[in-house]
C-alpha cells in the first residue's frame, strides 16, 4: 500500500533540487538520482515502527510510572541488576550499550570534532536549514500537531533538539552510559511515547500518513543532521576535511542506531546520503496549514520567548534567522512557507567569505585545528547555556 503522503514528484523540493540549493549539492553526488520506482520499494518504511521502545512504553512507562523507569534507567546503565525489570526494557539496555562490531571510535571523534569546530555557525544551520527545511513536508509534521507541539511553542522543541545535539557532540560523548547513551535513549523513547499516545487516541490516518514516526522519516531527520548539516556548513564557508566528512556520517549513523533505526538504513558516504535524502524529499506531498502553523511558531520564537531579553535584540535575533532561511532555503520555500523577506539575507554570503578565509589557518597544523575546535565549542556552549538558562533549563558542562 502506497499512502497519499507519496507525492511523486513533490512540487515544493522538485524546485529544491532543479534550481535551489539542492542543484549545487547533487554536484557532490558521483551517479544518478534513484528512479521513481526503485524509491518505492522504500515505502515499506513508511510502516515500520521501533516496536521495542513501543512495548518499553507499554511495559514499563504505562505500568510502573516515569520515576520508577527513570530509575532503572539509571541502574541498567550503571551496569546495576534492579529486581522485577521488564525483559523489554532489559533488552533496549543491552542493544544499546552493546558496540557494533562497525563502530570506529576514531572517525565517531572525527565527526563529533566537526560538530564542535562549527560553533555557533552551526546552530544557524540546524535551527534555519535543517529544523526549519524540514518542515515544509506536511507529512513528517503530523506527529507534531498531533502531540500539541503548536500548543506547547516552538521554544519547546528548539530547545530539546539543540540540548541534545550539543549534549551528544561533546568530546567522547556519545558512548558514554550516562551521557550519550542515555541521551539517545531518552529521546528514543520520548519517539516512542509519543507513537503509542497518537495511535491509543485513534484519530492517526496510517493510510495517508503511514505509521507515526516512522522508520524513514527517523532516517530522513538523521539526514538533517548529517548531509543538510554538512551542506550548510559549506555554504557558511567552512571547509570540512575528508576524514570530518566521513567520521560525519560514522557519527550519525551510530546515533540513528542508538535512537532505534536500523543500522543498515544508514548512507556511509556523501553521494549514498544525498540520494537517500532526494529520495525522501522528492516524494513530500505539497506543504499545509500544519507546514504555514509551525514555520510561523519557529519564526516568532525570539520575539516570544524569554531569550533575548531586551526587545531591539528579539527583534535582530528574529530578522537574522529570517534572513539565514532565505538564504539557505531560497525564495519559492520561504514563500511557500509565508517567510517574510529580510535585508538579512544578504548578511551569510558575506560571512561565508570571511569564515572561508579563516579556514586556511583552522587546517595549517593539527595544533590550530585542535585550537579551533576548542574555541569553537566554548562558543558553542556559550550560546547554548544562555539560552537554556533563560528557559530554566540545566546548562551544559
Amino acid at each position: 500500500m502506497i499512502p497519499t503522503r507519496f507525492y511523486y514528484p513533490s512540487p515544493g523540493f522538485s524546485i529544491y533540487w532543479e534550481k535551489g540549493n539542492g542543484k549545487k549539492l547533487a554536484e557532490k553526488m558521483t551517479g544518478a538520482f534513484p528512479e521513481k520506482a526503485a524509491i518505492e520499494h522504500l515505502v515499506p518504511r513508511l510502516f515500520e515502527t521501533d516496536e521495542l521502545a513501543d512495548r518499553v512504553i507499554r511495559e514499563v512507562y504505562q505500568v510502573h510510572g516515569f520515576k520508577q523507569a527513570d530509575q532503572w534507567i539509571n541502574q541498567l546503565l550503571d551496569g546495576e541488576t534492579p529486581d522485577n525489570v521488564p525483559e523489554s526494557l532489559q533488552t533496549i539496555i543491552r542493544q544499546i550499550t552493546r558496540r557494533p562490531d562497525w563502530l570506529n571510535d576514531e572517525l565517531l571523534e572525527q565527526g563529533a570534532s566537526l560538530c564542535r569546530r562549527s560553533g555557533s555557525l552551526g546552530l544557524m544551520v540546524l535551527r534555519n536549514y535543517c529544523l526549519m527545511g524540514g518542515y515544509e513536508s506536511s507529512a513528517i509534521n503530523k506527529p507534531l500537531v498531533f502531540t500539541g507541539a503548536l500548543k506547547k511553542g516552538a521554544a519547546k522543541r528548539l530547545t530539546e533538539t539543540t540540548e541534545f545535539w550539543v549534549r551528544i557532540v561533546g568530546e567522547n560523548a556519545i558512548t558514554s552510559p550516562q551521557n550519550g547513551l542515555k541521551e539517545c535513549l531518552k529521546i528514543r523513547l520520548m519517539h516512542a511515547y509519543a507513537r503509542v499516545s497518537i495511535l491509543e487516541e485513534g484519530n492517526w490516518q496510517e493510510a495517508n500518513w503511514g505509521a507515526p514516526l516512522n522508520q524513514w522519516d527517523m532516517l530522513a531527520t538523521n539526514l538533517g543532521f548529517s548531509i543538510i548539516f554538512l551542506d550548510g556548513l559549506r555554504r557558511l564557508g567552512m571547509k570540512p576535511t575528508e576524514a570530518e566528512i566521513k567520521g560525519l556520517f560514522h557519527f550519525w549513523k551510530y546515533v540513528g542506531y542508538l535512537l532505534g533505526t536500523p543500522e543498515s538504513y544508514f548512507p556511509e558516504t556523501e553521494s549514498d546520503a544525498i540520494r537517500a535524502i532526494y529520495a525522501w524529499t522528492i516524494t513530500q506531498a505539497p506543504a499545509d496549514e500544519d507546514t504555514l502553523a509551525l514555520a510561523k511558531a519557529l519564526t516568532l520564537e525570539p520575539l516570544d520567548g524569554p531569550f533575548p531579553d531586551k526587545n531591539w535584540q528579539k527583534n535582530l535575533v528574529y530578522k537574522t534567522h529570517l534572513g539565514y532561511n532565505w538564504f539557505f532555503l531560497g525564495k519559492s520555500s520561504c514563500q511557500t512557507m509565508q517567510l517574510p523577506q529580510t535585508a538579512w539575507r544578504f548578511f551569510p554570503p558575506i560571512q561565508s567569505f570571511f569564515v572561508s578565509l579563516g579556514q586556511i589557518f583552522v587546517h595549517r597544523s593539527a595544533k590550530s585545528y585542535r585550537r579551533s575546535v576548542l574555541r569553537n565549542r566554548k562558543a558553542q556552549k556559550k550560546v547554548v547555556n544562555a539560552y537554556l538558562e533563560s528557559h530554566g533549563r540545566k546548562t551544559i558542562a
